[in-house]
């Protein structure tokens, strides 16, 4: 247990352990969840809040450029008012993941209305690309005690990440970019560990159709050459763990 939390009230302590749970990327208390690749040379790129018709588009010309697959966790009332951009995306190679039909904080959602944001996002899904996607991430990545399990009644496994570097405040691109390079630092040292990084990024905004992320096009334009020559696989989530969803 960590030191600080020694002599907590019993309150205090059980709230910090809940919030802890809630928000760590790694934190396994609510659930199993995947928040790293199988392999230390593969790397999941991942993007959430799309579709969005001002960015999406470009994105996808991007990693075709690069060759590089990624997964695209999408908002449900977005894919509603683009659903042949969504299909798009999927014909193009890539894998989509649920990231529920409004984007609401799920921690503060009762076990009902969690499960009817994912499923409403299904169905979305389900309307433009004829399938259900078999992987979902919570927006904000906050979990309660049924939001992992919720998940997995409807057929779907939970994806975090190893590293969020906030592109949607960025100030700069200078500023997002050194901020994505433990990727190529963790690259560099790949022989002494025994996983990859799956990178958390937004192609679109969670309010409204249309945000701005011409900072994280061109963060991710500086690194994917970079990262390829350091030998780096691009991989989607159902590839990086090797297992099928359950």
């Amino acid at each position: 247990m960590n030191p600080w939390l020694i002599g907590l009230p019993a309150a205090a302590l059980a709230g910090a352990v809940t919030s802890f749970a809630a928000v760590n990327s790694r934190s396994q208390i609510f659930g199993p969840t995947v928040s790293k690749t199988a392999s230390p040379l593969e790397l999941a790129l991942t993007f959430d809040d799309g579709p969005n018709p001002a960015i999406t588009p470009l994105l996808l010309q991007l990693l075709d450029q690069y060759q590089a697959k990624a997964t695209f966790f999408v908002i449900g009332r977005f894919v509603g008012e683009c659903p042949e951009l969504t299909r798009e995306i999927a014909e193009r190679g890539h894998l989509l993941g649920n990231h529920t039909h409004t984007h609401p904080n799920l921690f503060w959602l009762p076990p009902q209305s969690v499960g009817d944001e994912m499923r409403r996002c299904q169905d979305a899904m389900r309307s433009a690309t004829g399938r259900e996607p078999a992987y979902f991430r919570p927006p904000y990545g906050y979990r309660n005690p049924w939001v992992v399990s919720r998940a997995r009644q409807l057929g779907m496994q939970t994806v975090l990440w190893t590293l969020l570097p906030g592109d949607w405040k960025a100030p700069s691109t200078d500023w997002l970019a050194a901020r994505m390079q433990p990727i190529a630092r963790h690259a560099e040292g790949a022989a002494k560990r025994q996983a990859g990084d799956v990178l958390c990024l937004h192609d679109g905004a969670h309010r409204a159709l249309g945000g701005d992320r011409t900072r994280t096009l061109a963060a991710l334009a500086y690194w994917l050459p970079r990262w390829r020559d350091q030998g780096l696989k691009f991989v989607t989530i159902s590839e990086a763990v090797k297992l099928p969803a359950r």
